[in-house]
């Protein structure tokens, strides 16, 4: 990522001088944060850096002179990087336990963070060099108060092919009929459990019902499929892995299962992970026809679903390119 910023730095000379109000340089933006993996849209946004992009397409020397992304999107191994991500906020109205330690964290100062006007300058830059993809993430991003009216701004870019949001869903569904018509055209929502009580005691919040509105909302608004994100931990959800995959016969919805992570702060136990390999097993003994993999992200569709995914801790392409 840091090669892509420099070129553009170059190729862009006034971004040089690009700052926010306290003088803090795009550079030192894009910076910010640890090197923890954004897994969804919830507090362990709070470390990362507030900009990154991902994506697995290839660069070949032998493409066409016309192609419209930009060399300098490409990495040291080739990879043109054209799906970038944007963490909104650090904020989040859940306090999952695999996500934030009980006592909350220290945010950074709201001076420090993106303006609305910055995100969208900056995101007008990389889609000009050949970002076409586009995923607002947080912390929580709904929660942000010009969520709207960001994404009217970045749909409207153009060369922009694909607005997507990964969320909690705790107040989505009151605002997505807005948020689709300001061109939101991807939803990821996450959802760990499809039993309340878990929920509470996983977020230690309460709020698994209006997830569950907010997933039927985005059915009845035609997103298809819907993704879920969740993320199995031994001896919590575990013994849900099927109930969610028979949730995708129901409702034109993609679960994305997620290996439990480690970073800081998650009191990370290999105890309580569930690799992918047997998530998979535990799907094919329940069923005859379990379907076959799908480039890394191990991606499967049982006859009369919506279909479901795996994804390793281990292999963070799979996850950059498919979450």
């Amino acid at each position: 990522m840091r090669p892509c910023i420099s070129k553009i730095m170059k190729r862009h000379p006034g971004l040089r001088n690009f700052s926010s109000a306290n003088g803090t340089s795009m550079s030192g933006i894009l910076q910010r944060g640890s090197n923890s993996p954004d897994l969804r849209s919830s507090h362990m946004g709070r470390t990362m850096s507030k900009m990154y992009a991902t994506s697995c397409e290839k660069f070949s020397a032998d493409a066409p002179k016309d192609n419209p992304v930009s060399d300098m999107l490409a990495d040291t191994f080739g990879r043109l990087h054209t799906y970038l991500r944007i963490s909104l906020t650090e904020r989040c109205n859940l306090r999952c336990q695999y996500c934030m330690p009980a006592e909350g964290v220290e945010l950074t100062p709201s001076p420090r963070l993106l303006s609305q006007n910055e995100i969208v300058r900056l995101a007008n830059l990389f889609v000009s060099s050949g970002v076409t993809k586009i995923r607002l993430t947080g912390g929580e991003p709904t929660i942000r108060k010009d969520i709207e009216e960001i994404c009217l701004q970045l749909s409207n870019l153009s060369g922009l092919k694909t607005l997507a949001m990964t969320t909690n869903g705790i107040t989505l569904a009151n605002k997505l009929p807005r948020l689709k018509e300001c061109g939101l055209s991807l939803l990821n929502i996450s959802l760990d459990t499809l039993v309340p009580a878990k929920f509470e005691f996983m977020t230690r919040r309460k709020g698994h019902e209006r997830v569950m509105k907010s997933i039927d909302a985005a059915v009845e608004l035609g997103y298809n499929p819907v993704k879920v994100n969740c993320v199995v931990m031994r001896g919590f959800n575990d013994d849900e892995i099927c109930d969610f995959v028979e949730l995708t016969r129901e409702k034109p919805v993609n679960v994305r299962f997620i290996e439990f992570m480690p970073f800081d702060g998650n009191v990370w136990n290999v105890k309580k992970l569930v690799p992918y390999s047997e998530m998979l097993d535990i799907v094919v003994r329940t069923s005859k026809d379990s379907g076959s993999p799908h480039r890394d992200s191990k991606e499967f569709q049982d006859r009369g679903t919506s279909g479901y995914s795996f994804f390793h801790h281990i292999n963070d392409r799979a996850f950059l390119c498919w979450l």
